[in-house]
């Protein structure tokens, strides 16, 4: 049980400082055996996606900033925003890309997508499912990988 919680809490805590390697990690929770894959997998996510929601929540009021209130007053900034939202919302196939990709591939950097999405006011039901698939096919991936070739180092 204390494994589980401490990989939750360390996926949560390195969502939102990236001074924390959240695959590190998983890969030493992996490492001990204790957890299977599947649950590893599962708890990193969840963790993970809570934390990055802190960073979705950062993007969405982040107009109500004075200083970015002033930077979004220009026209060209405003503009390009107004163009990306209006983009987002009739090509929903290619949000649902972009976010499975970042939150799985790492690329572009899902600390920035997070933000941008609530900036964007992505659907928040939309960004919590597909990061939680992209989050966890990521750390499954890892934790598979230790699982499969830590009895050859064994």
């Amino acid at each position: 049980m204390w494994v589980v919680l401490s990989l939750l809490g360390v996926a949560f805590v390195s969502a939102f400082l990236p001074v924390f390697n959240i695959e590190t990690y998983v890969v030493v929770v992996s490492a001990s055996g204790e957890l299977s894959p599947l649950v590893v997998a599962v708890t990193a996510a969840v963790g993970q996606v809570g934390g990055k929601l802190l960073w979705y929540e950062v993007g969405r009021t982040s107009t109500r900033w004075p200083w970015l209130q002033r930077k979004l007053a220009r026209p060209s900034i405003s503009t390009r925003l107004d163009r990306w939202a209006v983009w987002v919302t009739r090509h929903p196939r290619w949000t649902v890309l972009v976010l499975l990709t970042s939150a799985s591939a790492g690329l572009p950097p899902f600390m920035i997508i997070s933000v941008v999405a609530g900036r964007l006011r992505v659907s928040l039901p939309l960004f919590v499912v597909t990061a939680l698939v992209g989050r966890f096919l990521r750390f499954l991936l890892a934790s598979g990988l230790v699982e499969q070739l830590a009895p050859r180092f064994a």
